[in-house]
Parts: C-alpha cells; structure tokens; sequence
C-alpha cells in the first residue's frame, strides 16, 4: 500500500467529514433551537441532489443550476416548516420522530413519483471534470477538491451568520432563552422557519456535492443520516465545534476502515467490522461522556 493511496484516501476521508458536517449542523440548529428531532433532514439532501439533477438538465451553467436548486430546496422547506413542522414543536420528541419519519418516507416516494425508479447521474462542470497533481502517483479529480474548498466556505459563512449577524444573535439567543427573546419581540415563527430553511440548504448543499460521485436515487440520504446522527451524539448535541471534530473523525475512521479492515480480517469479517467501528466509537464516547465530548451538561 503506497503512500499516494494513503494520502487519496485521507482527503477523501477528510471530503466524507465535511459533508457530514454539513448535515450534523443542520440537525444540531433544528434540536438546538427548535428542540425538534427532524428524521427528514436526510431528505433534504436527496432532495438537493434531485435539484440539481433536473436544474443541470434545464440549462446549460452549472452555477445558475445550483442556484435554482438551492431557491428550490429553500422553498420546499420554508412551506414544510410552516404547514407540517411548525405543530410539531408543542408535540414530545418521539411523536416528532414518528411524524418527520413519515415525512422522510412520502418524500422517498415523492421523488419516485416525479422522478421514476431508475437512478440519475449528475456530470460535474467541465471546469471540473479533470485532476489536478496532488503529489507523486497522485492526480485528483478537481470535483473532490471543490467538494473540500465548498464545505469549508459554507462552514466559514455559517460561523460568520452565527457569531457576527443579528440573525446569528437571535439564533444563539433561542436556543438558550426562547421566550426571552419571545418577550422582546423577535418573532418566533420567523426565526424557526429561517432555522429550518438554513439547515435544510445545508442538507441540499451536501447532497449537491455528492451527486456527482454517487447514483441520485430515492432514500439516498438515509444512510447518510444515520452517520449524521452518529457524528451529532459523538461531538455534542449542540456543540459546533464538537459537530466539526466529530465529522472528521468519523469520515476518516470509515474511509480508512473500509480499506484496511477487509485486508487484516478477510472480506466478510473486514467488512462487519467497518460498518460497525463508528458505532462502537459512539458506545464508547457515550459510555465515557454521556453528553458527547463537547456537549454542555445539564443540571
């Protein structure tokens, strides 16, 4: 095994992180603010890749699709917080879960609807489409390195929204003092549904992402969900920095383990154990720190 794979696989470990991240803060906004468990959010980022698929399609800029698909998300999720999430906030958290389960299956089938069964392929822009000399034996295809270069920009413009915008204030305001900021006259509403829209995009851009490197397909987001989840109780729910830590960690620790497991323990044993290593990192962390390693602790 060379040195030119180790480092390949690396970037593409640290590219699987980062789009884990996007989705983890999606779900750590929505139960941080809204105090919502969203099993949808998955669907957002199908939904995403279904955009630009059909948005390719149309025209002929990759840019303009992008921003077509992303106007289109926003706006699916904008009047699914309105019309099907907003009476779920009154609701306990295992109603929210059956409910946005049920939302997550009639979008599978939505996209059949609209869509058809047979999985679409999305080609990146031809500004895109070649590689670039990484190091010795490695050429890399500049899609994956783009891939990178967006994760890190939109995480960089999240950060800026939460920490340097008044927009960002009453986001961190609500997730700590909800009817606080009620009584001074922020609208709640409002301010849930940008929430909901903002973690939605950032589902949308995950899966803009993956779809030229993977079939768009219904329930695509699924398993990436399950993973998100994972990286959210093993950071910190409510954590960002613990989101960012965690998704990097995970997506290395399952991009390297489904290279070596395999080789050190045969096929069949190799590969339990590389699906099942993140879990066992997340009993582990649990059993250690029951709030996740940056998670804030509740008296």
């Amino acid at each position: 095994m060379n040195a030119a794979l180790m480092l390949e696989q690396g970037f593409n470990g640290i590219q699987f992180g980062l789009i884990l991240f996007l989705m983890a803060v999606g779900v750590t906004l929505a139960f941080g603010v809204m105090n919502v468990v969203n099993l949808a959010h998955g669907s957002m980022l199908m939904l995403g890749a279904f955009a630009i698929a059909a948005a390719t399609s149309w025209m002929p800029s990759f840019l303009l699709a992008l921003i077509v698909a992303m106007t289109i998300v926003a706006t699916v999720a904008a009047i699914l917080e309105s019309l099907v999430v907003r009476p779920l906030y009154r609701m306990s958290h295992l109603d929210q879960v059956l409910a946005t389960f049920g939302l997550s299956l009639a979008f599978n089938e939505a996209v059949i609807m609209v869509w058809g069964r047979e999985p679409l392929y999305v080609s990146p822009p031809d500004w895109l489409a070649g590689s670039v000399p990484l190091a010795p034996g490695l050429d890399y295809p500049a899609w994956r390195l783009a891939v990178t270069a967006v994760a890190l920009a939109t995480g960089v413009a999240l950060w800026f929204v939460l920490t340097r915008t008044r927009l960002g204030m009453q986001i961190r305001a609500g997730a700590e003092k909800r009817e606080v900021i009620s009584g001074l006259g922020v609208n709640i509403e409002w301010l849930f549904t940008a929430v909901f829209v903002i973690s939605a995009v950032l589902a949308a851009i995950a899966g803009v992402m993956l779809a030229p490197l993977l079939s768009v397909e219904s329930a695509m987001g699924d398993p990436l969900l399950i993973l998100t989840l994972a990286v959210v109780v093993i950071g910190g729910l409510g954590s960002l920095k613990g989101a960012l830590i965690a998704s990097l960690v995970v997506g290395l620790l399952d991009t390297y383990g489904r290279m070596f497991w395999p080789q050190l323990l045969g096929e069949v044993a190799g590969n339990i154990l590389a699906n099942a290593a993140v879990y066992v990192l997340m009993a582990a962390v649990i059993a250690w720190r029951p709030t996740g390693l940056f998670g804030r602790h509740v008296h």
